[in-house]
């Protein structure tokens, strides 16, 4: 009998996680109003600076940043990608990549970078989870070292859904459930920075502080939302 008991019991908790699930799942399922529908517009042309610290744009041609997708699909997926190339006074190039879409339910996995480097040729030597410590807080990171042929290219990289940068897939999946509990799509966004260099550890370095540089001079509405940091 308590065996059976047991049973029961374990039967019941099963059948109301999955009810729970379910509700929880319709919920998500409803939400129609995506952030340009509620003003809340992005420009990432008019957000980031061609200038900023000891960095200014160097135009594209120099160094090809690597977008492996194509066009049309990258239509689908984004609502707006922002590329460039910046070089410092000392002569170090960095490249920014930025890929803003209105509607990321699900979308983000698929086209991580170092899915998307091999689609372009690239083989991934590393791929490590990292902190980025900026003068506003902690950015959860990932860090890709790639190379094709000749060119090394150290790879620095985080998503964010709204305005908080995620660390994984079960926190992207809390942050579009708190979205769709208030009959919101989660927006999101890509934020690449890479740099063809042989030494690993300065071009992570140069990453670091070209980040915290382009933080510090962008208005604290676009640095949470690039950034999930706040004001300091």
């Amino acid at each position: 009998m308590a065996v059976r008991a047991m049973f029961l019991n374990r039967s019941a908790l099963v059948i109301a996680f999955m009810m729970l699930t379910a509700s929880v799942g319709a919920i998500v399922a409803r939400p129609t109003s995506k952030a340009p529908d509620l003003g809340q517009v992005i420009s990432l042309e008019s957000m980031i600076p061609r200038q900023f610290g000891d960095w200014r744009e160097q135009p594209l041609g120099f160094i090809q940043v690597v977008n492996p997708q194509t066009q049309e699909l990258l239509d689908k997926l984004y609502s707006e990608i922002l590329t460039r190339t910046y070089i410092n006074a000392s002569g170090y190039r960095i490249m920014l990549s930025l890929a803003y879409g209105s509607d990321q339910r699900g979308s983000l996995q698929a086209h991580k970078p170092e899915v998307c480097y091999p689609a372009q040729g690239f083989f991934v030597h590393r791929n490590e989870v990292g902190v980025l410590a900026t003068p506003f807080g902690d950015i959860p990171v990932r860090r890709l070292l790639t190379s094709m042929g000749a060119r090394q290219e150290p790879v620095t990289y985080w998503f964010t859904v709204g305005d908080k940068a995620i660390e994984g897939i079960l926190q992207k999946r809390l942050v579009e459930l708190s979205f769709g509990l208030t009959g919101r799509i989660p927006d999101g966004m890509l934020f690449r920075v890479s740099s063809i260099d042989v030494d690993q550890s300065r071009a992570y370095q140069m990453h670091n502080e070209f980040i915290s540089q382009l933080l510090q001079t962008v208005p604290p509405g676009a640095r949470k939302r690039l950034s999930g940091l706040g004001v300091l």
